[in-house]
């Protein structure tokens, strides 16, 4: 039997199932019955979100983050790399800073079939809903935690967003949203332009693209709420 590898879109939050995640990837995602996951216990929840009868205890889950040994990975897929498997993220599509990447790398090089399957991607979202470049754009990932590394670090995407025309795409971990924000309107030029986009898909969705000089006039709230940032100087 030839093996596959699906991608599975899950929510960004508690937003509902019908709203974001498309019928085809339920039927689809129903059969499963091997996975490997971001984090079990959300994974599991989905499932049944996606299913209320779904076989969680029939299922095989491989949980696959920061601590997981390479070696462990490629004996699970080596294991069952001709079965039909899914992919499931913490949040929106996998692959895109999260692990799924390695799961897909594998199944390349193994000649696995990859299926992405349509669902939310806070990063494209929050690009088409900034009106900033989307010809020309960058998704650099995360920022350094250390606040000088940070700083330099946003000096350098403002300049080369000003160099390439290139909108320039980051996120952090939701704790630390206020520091990166503060020091992004505290060091870019007064007319880049901002873009601050949280809780996507979700009833508490806040998205808002205003230059440096008059974010420094605006008091929000992204504290510990998923939010994808977006600077482009023109």
């Amino acid at each position: 039997m030839a093996g596959k590898v699906y991608l599975i879109p899950t929510t960004m939050g508690d937003s509902g199932i019908e709203s974001v995640i498309p019928k085809n990837v339920i039927e689809i995602v129903k059969p499963l019955r091997f996975f490997i996951v971001e984090d079990l216990r959300s994974a599991r929840r989905y499932l049944r979100k996606l299913d209320r009868t779904f076989d969680i205890d029939g299922s095989i889950f491989f949980e696959i983050n920061k601590r997981t040994k390479q070696v462990d990975l490629h004996k699970f897929f080596q294991t069952y790399k001709n079965k039909e498997i899914g992919v499931i993220s913490e949040a929106g599509c996998p692959g895109i800073a999260d692990p799924g990447a390695d799961v897909v790398k594998l199944a390349h090089s193994n000649n696995i079939k990859v299926v992405p399957l349509v669902g939310p991607s806070s990063i494209l979202m929050a690009l088409i809903s900034s009106g900033m470049n989307g010809q020309n754009f960058a998704f650099v990932g995360y920022i350094p935690i250390n606040k000088t590394d940070r700083i330099n670090r946003i000096k350098e995407l403002e300049n080369r967003s000003f160099r390439e025309h290139q909108t320039q795409i980051f996120i952090e971990t939701p704790f630390r949203n206020t520091h990166l924000f503060n020091d992004i309107i505290n060091n870019c030029n007064p007319n880049t332009k901002l873009c601050v986009a949280t809780d996507i898909s979700l009833e508490t969705e806040y998205i808002k693209t205003k230059t440096i000089e008059n974010w420094r006039k605006t008091k929000i709230d992204i504290a510990k709420r998923p939010t994808v940032f977006l600077i482009h100087r023109y």
